[in-house]
């Protein structure tokens, strides 16, 4: 049976809830924003997956630095939607990736201490 990798499961569950909210910005006719929160949001996950195959503990936690970062470009936008008027609020998205980043956050220190 194999092992259940919860930041996986979490950044695909997020890009999936992405795709959606971006699919409503677009209906509202609110295309940049949609374009870039698409490109961020399902990069997170994009970056988490791609370092599971990394070469080495430190590609590894470069992988999840970038995959850190795409997470705060998200944050950005996600909050400019929420105090954006005729923006359709982010509500639990806003949530939900505060919950991985914490996550992303523990890991990558975790990983920096066992280079030590």
């Amino acid at each position: 049976m194999e092992k259940r990798n919860e930041i996986m499961e979490l950044s695909l569950e997020f890009a999936v809830e992405i795709i959606a909210f971006t699919e409503l910005l677009e209906e509202s006719r609110k295309y940049e924003i949609a374009q870039q929160l698409l490109k961020s949001g399902t990069s997170i996950g994009a970056n988490i997956r791609e370092a599971q195959s990394a070469e080495s503990k430190a590609d590894f936690i470069h992988k999840l630095k970038i995959s850190s970062k795409e997470a705060e470009e998200t944050a950005y936008w996600l909050l400019l939607c929420e105090r954006s008027k005729n923006y359709p609020n982010p509500g639990e998205l806003t949530k939900k990736l505060n919950s991985l980043q914490k996550l992303l956050g523990k890991i990558i220190s975790t990983s920096k201490n066992s280079l030590k």
